[in-house]
């Protein structure tokens, strides 16, 4: 399946949610794209409301259906609850810490800093978006690119960091603290109403 690469404000306005936690999106329309989406809609089934559920998450981490769905499973097999240990999952993958940390404004231009070779792990070159950072893993860029007009200006934007995640101005580095705790992440997400869409 292909990768999404039309506009993150159109999905965010399809599911009536901010996918970059930010709220521009919806800021000036807050309603579906396209001619019809300030029309009033009829009541939503439970499966809708799961389906759109599901989808606010894999736009707002960017991954296709595959994927997620790959992640859920891997969740499932985790002490704990399944719709938590999903979302942590979600936030160690390398593309969001990057993003996260401040080194691109949105996940999607974090993923692209990846597959480009321009972020290490402890070190060494990482160019796998999906990659599971660990508790404790260092995440910085090659020392090339440590000047890069790209990772300045995102930089610059950064007024806070999520509390897993500390930084070092000095060396350019994030350290992945630890797995977040829910109420560190989105609260704006119900993550049981997308165990309920695959355990149907």
């Amino acid at each position: 399946m292909s990768r999404y690469t039309g506009s993150s404000y159109k999905q965010a306005r399809r599911v009536g949610f901010s996918i970059t936690e930010t709220g521009k999106e919806l800021a000036k329309r807050p309603y579906g794209p396209g001619q019809h989406g300030n029309a009033r809609k009829g009541k939503t089934s439970d499966y809708g409301t799961q389906l759109k559920e599901k989808q606010k998450v894999r736009f707002m981490y960017g991954l296709n259906e595959r994927q997620f769905k790959k992640t859920f499973a891997e969740a499932e097999k985790m002490k704990g609850i399944q719709g938590v240990n999903f979302l942590k999952l979600l936030e160690s993958r390398l593309d969001n810490l990057v993003y996260r940390i401040g080194f691109a404004s949105t996940r999607r231009g974090a993923r692209q800093l990846v597959n480009h070779g321009h972020v290490t792990v402890n070190g060494k070159k990482v160019d796998i978006p999906s990659y599971r950072v660990k508790a404790g893993d260092v995440i910085s860029l090659k020392e090339d690119d440590k000047s890069l007009k790209v990772v300045a200006e995102a930089l610059a934007k950064v007024n806070h960091r999520v509390d897993f995640i500390t930084y070092d101005e000095s060396k350019m580095e994030g350290t992945f603290v630890r797995m977040p705790e829910r109420n560190e992440l989105n609260a704006d997400i119900n993550e049981a109403l997308i165990v309920e869409f695959y355990n149907k």
